[in-house]
């Protein structure tokens, strides 16, 4: 009644609930695949029916983009890795959904089926949302046919080449529609390597086919893509430094820029970029 309250009146509440939790957690988790969000401890216990997250000790961002990479120190295996949380946010709504079975239905072969044609609705419902989330990334609109070829290229070559994933959607945005003293424009913070320019190339003849003007489009891919995230650099330092010294400055600041996170502010440049190698955390732990 709480999160879900037009499921009650439903003809079969169990089944109407099972079916919007699923639709909660796919959009949920394809924004976490959107932001290179790595949750860390994908337990069954620790996935809300509201479609929020919750348990942050071990999550992090992704900063060189690695479809593998693991933070969590208890997460030997690999097995909630960035490219895996689709996968395991779908195992855990099977297991919902067995739980449910003894009311989805009097008999239980059909209270199976239900429950099976439910849970296996999950990869549509996340596909779409991924897909327009990641059209509004781009500054793509009408979906056609060489999107998903032109958005794997892309993601093969920030693999190859380490790009930063926040930073290279950021940057695609600027280079949308380049205009001088464009006041969010990260051109002298951050570049793509020259590897990108033919990718490039056909991004920018794919953009030329859609009907928008390219100032909408340009604003709307900011406000699709931050430029400020929590980094795990940041946040351990402003860890240290509320924890060691008693000084929450570093927190307050860190809280101020990501209350924020798609506005760009040059003042703020150390909050934005990458972690030196010195500073790369490579590790997140539950307690944190």
């Amino acid at each position: 009644q709480r999160h879900f309250p037009e499921e009650t009146n439903a003809e079969n509440p169990a089944l109407a609930l099972l079916n919007a939790v699923i639709q909660a957690q796919a959009r949920l988790v394809s924004q976490w695949q959107l932001l290179g969000f790595i949750h860390g401890v994908m337990n069954t216990d620790n996935m809300l029916l509201c479609g929020e997250t919750i348990d942050y000790g071990p999550c992090a961002f992704m900063d060189a983009f690695n479809p593998d990479t693991v933070f969590s120190s208890i997460d030997h295996g690999g097995r909630y890795a960035y490219r895996n949380q689709p996968g395991i946010a779908h195992w855990n709504l099977a297991s919902l959904a067995q739980a449910l079975v003894p009311v989805l239905h009097n008999d239980a072969e059909q209270a199976v089926a239900l429950a099976q044609a439910a849970v296996d609705t999950f990869s549509d419902h996340f596909l779409q949302a991924h897909t327009e989330g990641l059209n509004a990334k781009l500054g793509l609109g009408e979906p056609q046919a060489d999107d998903a070829a032109l958005i794997e290229q892309l993601y093969t070559l920030m693999a190859e080449h380490a790009t930063d994933f926040t930073l290279t959607f950021r940057r695609l945005a600027d280079l949308a529609h380049p205009i001088p003293g464009n006041p969010q424009d990260i051109g002298e913070v951050y570049t793509l390597p020259n590897a990108f320019d033919p990718w490039l190339a056909q991004w920018r003849e794919r953009l030329a086919r859609e009907a928008c003007e390219p100032e909408q489009r340009q604003a709307a891919m900011y406000r699709a893509n931050p430029v400020f995230i929590a980094r795990n650099h940041l946040v351990e330092a402003a860890l240290a430094a509320a924890t060691d010294n008693a000084d929450f400055a570093p927190f307050h600041t860190l809280v101020e820029r990501l209350a924020a996170p798609t506005e760009w502010q040059p003042g703020s440049r150390a909050l934005a970029l990458p972690p030196e190698e010195g500073q790369r955390v490579y590790q997140t732990f539950c307690g944190t």
